[in-house]
C-alpha cells in the first residue's frame, strides 16, 4: 500500500463485465510528507474520494480483491481515506 493525491477523473462510456458503474480517478502517488513520486496513475475508487483528497492505494492483483466482484483487471484501488500521517 501507499498514499496518494486525487488529481483527476476519468470518464470511459465502455467497461469490461464487473467494472460497470465503478469511478476512476487520476492518482498521484506521495511520500509521507505528500511530496509526489513516479507518475501518476488510474485507481479504481472504492471509498468515494473526491479531488484533493489523501487516499490509501493498493497495487497489483491485491487492488482487485477491493472489488466486488474481486476477478476483474484492474491494478490500483483507493481503499482508504486517510485523516493523518503521523511520523
Amino acid at each position: 500500500m501507499h498514499l496518494g493525491v486525487v488529481i483527476g477523473t476519468v470518464v470511459c462510456s465502455k467497461r469490461v463485465a464487473g467494472l460497470e458503474g465503478a469511478r476512476f480517478l487520476v492518482v498521484q502517488p506521495v511520500t509521507h510528507t505528500k511530496k509526489p513520486y513516479g507518475p501518476a496513475e488510474v485507481a479504481v475508487d472504492r471509498v468515494s474520494a473526491s479531488p484533493g483528497s489523501l487516499v490509501m492505494l493498493e497495487g497489483s492483483r491485491e487492488a482487485a480483491l477491493a472489488c466486488d466482484p474481486w476477478f476483474v483487471p484492474v491494478d490500483s484501488a483507493i481503499v482508504g481515506l486517510v485523516d493523518e500521517v503521523d511520523t
